[in-house]
Order: structure tokens, then sequence, then C-alpha cells
């Protein structure tokens, strides 16, 4: 397709605190085995698009493991491929860029090289299936300038802070607004945008020579009048990422057997991660499993009932672990208790310790933390 996407790796990293200290919210782990770029990159290649951006500000060296050369996703190539730019200051000043117009301002050099037409532009702050072939050739039967992907929803406090919007019957914008009002029925945007490259470039050559800084007021909003902008009704599964409750009420999401369905078993559209050669699971004679998602590598000899395991996962003899999230090589002891609990990468947690806490405040241990 003649097309080329940029991605924002980093611009949610505050909301998400404790998650985000170390990462960016690209290279949050999500869902057992995969990172939040992954489904952003996945709905990319989908679409045979194989020239990608990915745009970094800070905490990028899991990105980089993560994603490497891009094979995993078929983008390692000599012509296009995945890139990643790195963190560096913006055109002005030493700080560096804090959101996506300023962004975008410093791979300027990219969008004028780029010899595709259309660009995608997306966030990594959500779990997403978007079928971009459809929306690019909506975009072009509508000889669109700007298309803005939207759901039709009661606002949740998750997305009072993104565009809504007024839209005629015909797809065509007529008025937006910066944020949603919570509670309120609404056409909520999902922080994905397609656009002609010609027209980027020239927004972002704009912005430069007149100290414009926000995508959304100044891209959007103040071209609603003077250029065709459309909505697309996005109808799929789409989980946001925006709080620590998000972030461990959307991965439990997972257990529910339609909801996996929905994101991982559509015939048309594959979800890619970096593949890891590990061994099987391996259960022990008193493991219990019930409804559960657990990747491979890890080692069961307790309990583990509604609960998600990222690989290389280590559950002790008489451990029971309810309602929880535990990252890629977490080990417990023996009659360990845990519930609603998120462990971060390589976390050890001794014998003998209960620790518990709720659906809306889970119980959070940081990266390599030893209780």
């Amino acid at each position: 397709m003649n097309a080329a996407g940029i991605i924002f790796a980093n611009l949610q990293n505050e909301m998400l605190d404790e998650l985000t200290r170390k990462r960016t919210t690209a290279s949050l782990p999500f869902g057992g085995r995969y990172r939040l770029i992954d489904f952003a990159l996945s709905n990319i290649v989908c679409a045979d698009i194989v020239n990608v951006a990915v745009i970094a500000q800070k905490n990028y060296q899991s990105l980089m493991d993560h994603v490497g050369s891009g094979k995993d996703w078929d983008l390692s190539r000599r012509n296009g491929g995945l890139t990643i730019f790195p963190p560096f200051s913006n055109y002005k000043s030493d700080f560096l860029y804090t959101n996506r117009l300023e962004a975008l301002k410093t791979i300027r050099g990219f969008i004028s090289k780029v010899k595709d037409d259309i660009i995608v532009l997306m966030d990594c702050d959500s779990v997403n299936v978007i079928d971009f072939e459809k929306v690019i050739n909506e975009h072009l039967e509508k000889q669109a300038d700007i298309t803005v992907l939207y759901q039709e929803c009661t606002v949740p406090s998750t997305l009072k802070n993104h565009m809504s919007f007024e839209i005629l019957e015909n797809g065509r914008i007529t008025k937006g607004t910066l944020t949603s009002d919570e509670g309120k029925n609404a056409k909520v945007g999902i922080n994905v945008w397609v656009m002609s490259r010609r027209l980027l470039q020239s927004a972002v050559d704009e912005a430069i020579s007149l100290g414009l800084n926000n995508f959304e007021r100044d891209i959007i909003l103040n071209n609603i009048s003077s250029l065709k902008v459309y909505g697309y009704k996005y109808t799929g599964i789409y989980l946001p990422i925006t709080s620590m409750e998000d972030y461990y009420k959307n991965n439990m999401k997972l257990l529910d057997p339609s909801i996996r369905k929905a994101i991982f078993e559509q015939e048309d559209h594959h979800i890619y991660t970096k593949v890891r050669d590990s061994a099987p699971t391996r259960y022990g004679n008193d493991a219990k499993v019930e409804n559960s998602f657990i990747a491979d590598g890890c080692e069961i000899e307790g309990t583990v009932i509604n609960s998600i395991l990222f690989r290389g996962v280590k559950v002790g003899k008489g451990t029971v672990i309810k309602n929880s999230i535990l990252m890629q090589d977490t080990i417990t002891g023996n009659n360990v208790t845990l519930e609603c609990v998120i462990t971060d990468k390589n976390v050890a947690i001794r014998d003998r310790n209960h620790l518990a806490g709720c659906e809306k405040i889970p119980y959070y241990l940081s990266k390599n933390a030893m209780v």
C-alpha cells in the first residue's frame, strides 16, 4: 500500500506513572507475551504498510530490545522498513519534545523524504484491531484531506482528554473540541489519524515558522472549515491504557474468550511480537490452573486462578495466585498468596508472603523488586 506509518511511543508516560518510569508506553508488556507497540505495528503491517517511523522520547532501551530491526513484523528491509528515532532536543531548545507536533518537527526530514502519498499517525496507548486498508480506501474515496478515527460511546473517565466531534451523516466533521465531557454520549477520537504526506509536511513547516505546538488544535481543529476533514467510525475492540487501573482491568479482560477472539483470532489480521524460543510451560503434580492466560516458559507448582502469567514465571509449591498479573521472569516462593497484584519484570517474592490489592488499586511491585 502506498502509505507510511508514524507511531508515537512516549506521549502517555506520565499518566501511567510507575509502569512507564523505566520504559516507554510502547514497550509496556500486555497480555502475557506482547508489548503495546505490537498492536500498533501489527495494524500497520497487516495493511501492507512497510515504511514505519517510531518516535521515542526517553527510556527507550526496552523498546529497542523488543523491536530490534523489525524482523518479527517483516520490517527489516533495505528500503523503508522500521526506523526508530531516539530522543533528542527540539529544534529551538535543549528540552525534549512534550507533544505530537513538537515530535513531528524533529522528524521533518523523514516526512519530506517518504515517497508514500499517505501517512498514518497513531499513539501506543491502547489495544485495538484496525483494518487500515479499509480506512485508507475510504479516505481516498472521499478525497479527504484528513481522516480521524473515532468511536461513538458514553465517555468514560479514561477518554475525557480525547477529542470529540460533531459529524454529518456523510462523515464530514463540522466541529470538534479538544476534550470530551465525561458521562455524555459523544463521538470520541482514538488518537489515530490518516492524512496526505504533503499536507503533513506543509503543516509541520507552518508550525515551525509560526511557533505552533498543538497537533489536535493547530492541525485538526483549526482546519476543519478549510480542509475536508472526515471521521471514520471504529467499531472494533478498543482497550485504552491510561492508568494503572486501566492496565489491570484491560489485561484481565483477556480472560474473556470473546475479547481474546476479537483481538487474536481475526482471519486476515494477526498480532505479531518478538519471538522468544522458550520451553513449554511445566506443570507440577499439585499444580492447579483455572481461567488463566499462561505464556510459555513458566513453571507452576501451585494454584493460579483468573490470572495472567508472562513468560518465564515460576510459581512455588502451596502458592495461590488470584486475579493477578505477573510479568516476565517473576519468581514466587512457596506458600505465597497474591490477590489483585501486578508484578513487573524480574520480581522475587519470598516464601509465605501475603500480598493483596483491589481491582481499582492493584498492589504493584516494581521491576527487580524483592519482597
